[in-house]
């Protein structure tokens, strides 16, 4: 077996394209808790309270899709040296590496995974001056994990852990899939569906409290959950989903569980009510939540991308 091509530091960013740009950016804005950083005709860029350039970009679209997931890496030497691995295992670059021409900089590459997901790998990307990540505002922290529909969960496991190194931390039985790249449970995780698309994009928030006063504020703006809040069983966090004005789910959480890389065993769990919700508050997902985070089939990059 091939060694993975680079060795993953975190999840960085995600990229929607959105049917509602200027109202979702708005929502991410003033109502979700991310601070905007950069804005352009048909695009925005949202931060957390890392020191992460920005965790979510939104663009202008016909329709909603995956724009692209960015991974970070520790130095550039690493994006050359894993250009050379994905080229000698036959994945073509979508962009070379070199200086990324966008917002936030940085040094990086990307290329499609089978399904036409575009894979971001950068290192260099510029910071910002963290925000007081533990203090008093119940707003976002990072991107704390995406959720991919596939329609082959198999290879999507297999390309991921096989050239990205990713390892499952669990399963929910055979329908989906948790992996990491570091310590946290889940960076992405894929759920078996009849195409690919957006399941949900997660925000981690900085404690339970910030979460539950994270989920007050919504309501105060007259948005409710779509499911939640709760506690799952994969990854033991907390959970609560929303829809975004264009109809993508978002969902705050808080105290995801960690690894200890050494020590973990990969679980299988059942796919009961009792488990997908510990606390029992939120009850199974609805068919209204199910809908939302179904999506809309996504053909992948090459429907849009233009370099």
């Amino acid at each position: 077996m091939s060694e993975p091509v680079v060795r993953l530091r975190a999840l960085r960013s995600v990229t929607l394209r959105s049917t509602s740009c200027a109202d979702a950016g708005e929502f991410y804005r003033e109502v979700w808790g991310l601070r905007q950083v950069e804005q352009d005709t048909g695009a925005v860029w949202l931060r957390g309270t890392s020191s992460e350039h920005h965790v979510l970009q939104l663009q202008q679209a016909e329709r909603n899709a995956l724009g692209k997931v960015a991974f970070a890496v520790a130095t550039p030497r690493e994006i050359d040296e894993a250009a050379s691995r994905l080229v000698a295992q036959g994945i073509p670059l979508v962009t070379e590496p070199g200086k990324l021409d966008q917002v936030g900089g940085g040094y990086g590459l990307r290329f499609a995974d089978p399904e036409g997901r575009l894979i971001e790998l950068s290192a260099d990307v510029f910071a910002v001056t963290p925000d007081d990540p533990d203090g008093h505002p119940a707003v976002p922290r990072k991107l704390a994990h995406v959720v991919l529909n596939t329609a082959d969960i198999d290879a999507a496991c297999e390309f991921y852990t096989r050239v990205l190194g990713m390892r499952i931390s669990d399963w929910s039985e055979h329908q989906m899939a948790f992996l990491r790249c570091n310590a946290d449970h889940h960076v992405i995780a894929f759920n078996q569906a009849p195409f690919a698309s957006v399941n949900h994009v997660a925000y981690e928030m900085a404690s339970i409290d910030h979460f539950m006063r994270g989920i007050g504020r919504l309501r105060h703006n007259g948005i409710t959950p779509l499911w939640g809040p709760g506690r799952h069983g994969p990854g033991s966090n907390t959970f609560g989903y929303f829809a975004d004005p264009a109809g993508l789910v978002c969902e705050y959480t808080s105290e995801v569980e960690q690894v200890v890389e050494d020590a973990w065993l990969c679980r299988v769990w059942r796919r009961t009510p009792e488990l997908s919700d510990l606390w029992g508050t939120a009850g199974p997902p609805s068919k209204d939540v199910r809908t939302h985070m179904a999506g809309v089939p996504d053909p992948g990059y090459t429907a849009w991308w233009r370099g």
